[in-house]
């Protein structure tokens, strides 16, 4: 009788330590829209490889990418409710939802990629971070998202006139909606996945973003004429699930977070190599890539400002980011 207490003791120490050992295994799962193998993809798996590095095994991180979860807009609730754990996601679908998010997708409001990064990497980004987590969601890091411009199907767009009556699928933001009219055009909010046969079958005559989701998402082949007006400097953001984050151990906490901001340099590095790459390889296909002159876009812009920059706090936060040098 003693032996088999003993036995049942030892099984029950036994049980109770491997499902210990099983509940310090967290698998994080992370969605991204683009494909495998673009610079936000590989960063957050660069992430991954860290963590799992510096925690031993113990954290392990699972990229969806392709859109496997959903498109962005499905994926930040889903994020919110806790069914995901990690999305990157493009800024302008937060911008309903976190106000400070509106001011990083107003157009030209960055003078380059050089000024975004300065105004991210300090106060200002660290200031939008914060503004995620009333929203079930914990802000980690800033990717790039290159610069970004109307491509179409029809003609070169040398100029604001040219413009006027086009068709271009914007994402899902009142901003780049109100941008578009600004410039005498027509925005139709699409998902991401509907771009190609929406421009092929000519619903729309074209859409905007950087060089290589043009090239990725093979944009290019059905909309030869690319016009860098680069209208959009916006980066993209790295969020986490608050219900995720809040059953970390704070030391857990910590390698995610220094994890997340460790993959912002890798991610900066693909990113300038892939925006090269793709030009390129666009260039090579037959695209053909217009430089307009930018100030009478800028010109355009004025009531855009003044409808998504409504009270004190974006406005100020408007005058810091022009602040800084």
């Amino acid at each position: 009788m003693n032996l088999m207490r003993k036995l049942t003791a030892a099984l029950a120490v036994s049980v109770a330590l491997c499902t210990a050992a099983y509940a310090q295994d967290i698998l994080l799962r992370s969605s991204d829209t683009h494909p495998d193998g673009y610079p936000t993809v590989e960063a957050v798996k660069y992430m991954g490889e860290l963590l799992k590095e510096r925690s031993a095994g113990r954290i392990a991180v699972e990229v969806y990418h392709s859109a496997q979860l959903g498109e962005e807009k499905d994926t930040i609730e889903q994020t919110r409710a806790g069914v995901i754990d990690l999305n990157r996601v493009s800024m302008g679908p937060f911008n309903g939802l976190v106000p400070e998010t509106r001011v990083v997708s107003l157009p030209y409001i960055f003078r380059s990629v050089e000024h975004m990064h300065k105004v991210m990497d300090g106060d200002i980004g660290a200031d939008i971070l914060s503004g995620f987590e009333a929203h079930g969601l914990v802000g980690l890091a800033y990717y790039d998202g290159g610069a970004r411009s109307f491509y179409n199907r029809e003609k070169p767009i040398n100029s604001v006139e040219d413009l006027k009556g086009m068709k271009f699928r914007v994402m899902q933001s009142d901003i780049f909606v109100d941008m578009v009219a600004a410039l005498g055009a027509n925005a139709v909010p699409l998902p991401y996945g509907e771009v190609y046969s929406s421009i092929e079958t000519g619903v729309i005559d074209g859409a905007e973003n950087n060089f290589p989701s043009y090239e990725s998402a093979k944009h290019s082949e059905v909309a030869k004429h690319y016009s860098l007006d680069e209208h959009l400097i916006v980066p993209e953001v790295l969020v986490m699930a608050k219900s995720s984050w809040d059953k970390l151990s704070a030391d857990d906490q910590a390698l995610v977070k220094q994890a997340a901001r460790d993959s912002v340099a890798k991610q900066r590095e693909l990113w300038a190599a892939r925006e090269e790459a793709s030009r390129k390889m666009v260039e090579d296909a037959g695209s053909q890539i217009t430089t307009p002159d930018k100030q009478p876009f800028i010109d355009a812009m004025g009531p855009v400002y003044e409808k998504h920059v409504t009270d004190d706090k974006l406005k100020s936060l408007v005058e810091r980011i022009r602040a800084v040098q």
